[in-house]
């Protein structure tokens, strides 16, 4: 298999060829993949990318509960359409919630105390959505705080714990007190009627249905990118895999895809002229594959990253520290987003052209005149961003 049409394929199967022109966001986390949000940008610039929506219209979907971000897949927050809704929590339920209640107890916290809290905060939704601190005045005494040694530890007090275990059983659902993606303030409320009602799938059948997904976005793909993605042990992605009857893409190729991919592949014609994408570096495209060589050609392997520690060589990174220009799926350049210049820093590892540098600009109109600014996630800031920016502008083409 050409690698040059392979990352054609994926670039094509993502939507970012403008074959998702026009869909609603929901079609097009069903057909790409959840979106990896963590207070970052990324999603915003992912359904650009792919159908031209805007933001308004992506926080429409949000308060319309077409998408919701959520607990899913490793405990991980995705914004999920409304189809994978009950699938996602049932899959976080393994995560989040147990993980940190093996930390507060041995803070002393117990499984009775956060039961009780849940029925405090329970009670207290049903009367008003509400914010955190709203919450701890309203439960009154069932939350409390856990000292200095749980600030260490990361849980500073016992209400985070009945609201990551009320989210991932479905009872209550957090809304953005701006209605954007892109920040990690919220409102609570209670989630009715509950996605998880009448939801009877096993946590192995979870996995199987987990596993077709990830295939049919990603595919051709490795069982352990499949292993990483899901955060399940090698005999687990196997079991999971297993019903699928996935087929390798060549003899000896570790990645696989599903049978009527295979024929879908082989027909499959890499388009000649280039096609670019300006997408974030928490993009499915780059996430759904651990490890960047799949999507740099040969050439750029010795290409470097603007770290926030220097420059990194990017073949040997995991995730990229910058945020990914794409042409028909090749890894070809890399950019942040200065709010203080209200413009792009990026560099490219071919000379670039006035297609190129059109759909920078666009990409620039949109994040200045939409979002304000290009997060990556949560605690990203454009002082924390400036070491990149510099050496990114640095390197800035001409």
């Amino acid at each position: 298999m050409d690698e040059g049409k392979l990352r054609a394929w994926w670039f094509h199967r993502q939507g970012l060829d403008g074959g998702l022109a026009g869909e609603p966001p929901a079609k097009v986390l069903e057909r790409t993949g959840w979106a990896r949000s963590i207070g970052g940008a990324g999603p915003y610039l992912g359904f650009r990318a792919r159908n031209g929506t805007g933001r308004e219209a992506i926080d429409g979907a949000v308060a319309a509960l077409e998408i919701h971000e959520l607990p899913s897949a490793r405990g991980c927050t995705y914004v999920v359409p409304a189809s994978a809704f009950a699938l996602a929590l049932k899959l976080s339920q393994s995560f989040g919630p147990e993980a940190d209640m093996r930390v507060a107890r041995k803070l002393g916290v117990t499984d009775a105390e956060v039961d009780a809290l849940c029925e405090a905060v329970l009670a207290a939704l049903r009367q008003a959505s509400l914010s955190p601190d709203e919450l701890r005045t309203a439960t009154g005494g069932a939350a409390r705080g856990l000292g200095e040694e749980g600030k260490k530890k990361g849980l500073t007090t016992t209400l985070p714990l009945a609201l990551g275990r009320l989210q991932s059983a479905g009872e209550i659902r957090r809304i953005p007190i701006n209605g954007r993606l892109d920040q990690q303030r919220y409102r609570y409320t209670l989630w009715r009627p509950n996605p998880l009602a009448g939801f009877r799938l096993t946590p192995e059948e979870c996995n199987a249905e987990l596993a077709r997904l990830f295939f049919f976005w990603a595919g051709p793909a490795s069982l352990a990118d499949f292993q990483v993605f899901a955060a399940l042990g090698v005999k687990a992605a196997k079991a999971a895999a297993e019903p699928l009857q996935l087929v390798p893409l060549a003899a000896g190729d570790e990645r696989l895809l599903l049978p009527d991919q295979r024929r879908e592949l082989d027909a499959f014609a890499a388009p000649k002229a280039p096609r670019y994408a300006l997408v974030s570096s928490l993009d499915g495209i780059l996430l759904q594959r651990r490890g960047l060589q799949s999507l740099l050609a040969a050439e750029d392997w010795s290409q470097m990253a603007a770290g926030d520690k220097g420059q990194v060589e990017v073949a040997g990174l995991t995730d990229l520290p910058n945020h990914a220009i794409l042409d028909r799926g090749r890894l070809i350049g890399l950019w942040e987003y200065d709010p203080e210049a209200g413009e792009i820093a990026w560099t490219c590892f071919l000379r670039p052209d006035a297609a190129l540098r059109e759909q920078v600009r666009a990409t620039e109109r949109f994040i200045r005149d939409e979002l304000g600014d290009m997060r990556s996630f949560s605690l990203d800031s454009p002082q924390s961003r400036l070491p990149r920016i510099d050496q990114l502008r640095a390197a800035q083409p001409a």
